[in-house]
């Protein structure tokens, strides 16, 4: 039904609904606050938008920035033929966290949540890199 690479697609395809999301929350608000299209060369140069638009940026960010540890490790499960029960439940757990953690970042922007659904997150990372150790030792 679901292979361990399946999360992978879910975390891209999730990643791509909010860089939709952030062209629309932007594009209108760089047009409000008559941001020339120049200006936007360098990256401070939108520090100007409001929070809410800069939120969905941000987060689009951070979606390209730990998650890199996610696909490494999947496609080290994957190649490896490691892939268990357990890793599987894993790799769905970080996507549905690294989800919330958009949501909350985009909408509310708490930043306690955000830190705790981001600690969540990584604590499957690490269970599954932890696991990955093991069968190394195991195969020696």
């Amino acid at each position: 039904m679901t292979t361990i690479l399946t999360p992978v697609l879910g975390l891209v395809c999730w990643t791509l609904v909010v860089w939709f999301w952030m062209y629309a929350t932007r594009l209108p608000a760089i047009g409000q606050a008559k941001i020339p299209p120049a200006a936007a060369k360098h990256p401070g140069s939108l520090d100007v938008l409001p929070s809410r638009v800069r939120a969905v940026a941000d987060n689009y960010n951070h979606l390209l920035e730990q998650p890199v540890i996610f696909y490494a490790l999947i496609f080290y499960v994957d190649v490896g033929k490691t892939e268990t029960f357990l890793n599987i439940h894993l790799a769905w757990a970080y996507v549905l966290l690294r989800v919330l953690h958009s949501i909350v970042q985009c909408t509310i922007n708490l930043v306690p949540l955000r830190f705790a659904l981001f600690v969540l997150s990584t604590a499957c990372l690490g269970v599954i890199a932890v696991e990955q150790c093991l069968v190394v030792i195991a195969r020696q």
